[in-house]
């Protein structure tokens, strides 16, 4: 279990990713909105499930302050191998994702995602260490791109409804 990887940023906002098709996407344009940040994957034995309750999270708080940001990764068993655009219809297609897919990344190793190492060193710890153990990791952020909790792959969507809620101020 390696110790956490200090970043310099402090908020999510700081970052600039790569959507489905190569196109920058400033971070920063979700200030003030609560994020569920998750890497994805279609052949997973976790797909059906998140993607199904991710989709319901999303419609059910989409209009109240709440934004999904799916990361495909391939790092697990090579469970998403296609493209990001193939990802991003899969999940359209298939799930009814509205919320926006990024560009494939790296959730570990040398090559991570600088968004990741975010994610992670804003949750490291003894028990999670500075990896994320299989897809379907959820990150949720609060509306100043603050990290408040980390979720195992088997921690169902609809299982953190109130931690969502709580973030987005609702009783």
């Amino acid at each position: 279990m390696g110790a956490s990887e200090s970043v310099p940023q402090n908020s999510i906002h700081e970052f600039t990713v790569k959507d489905s098709r190569g196109k920058d996407v400033d971070l920063s344009i979700y200030n003030g909105k609560v994020l569920l940040v998750v890497n994805v994957a279609s052949k997973c034995g976790f797909t059906e499930s998140n993607y199904t309750q991710l989709t319901q999270l999303y419609q059910k708080y989409k209009d109240r302050g709440f934004e999904i940001l799916a990361f495909p990764c391939n790092q697990f068993l090579k469970q998403e191998p296609g493209t990001s655009e193939e990802t991003e219809q899969f999940a359209c297609t298939r799930f009814k994702a509205e919320y926006p897919i990024f560009q494939k990344v790296r959730v570990n190793g040398p090559q991570t995602a600088p968004v990741y190492k975010f994610l992670k060193a804003k949750t490291g710890s003894f028990f999670w260490g500075n990896s994320i153990k299989w897809n379907f990791t959820k990150f949720l952020v609060d509306k100043d791109g603050k990290v408040l909790g980390r979720y195992a792959t088997t921690t169902a969507p609809l299982s953190i409804e109130k931690d969502i809620t709580k973030a987005l101020g609702e009783p």
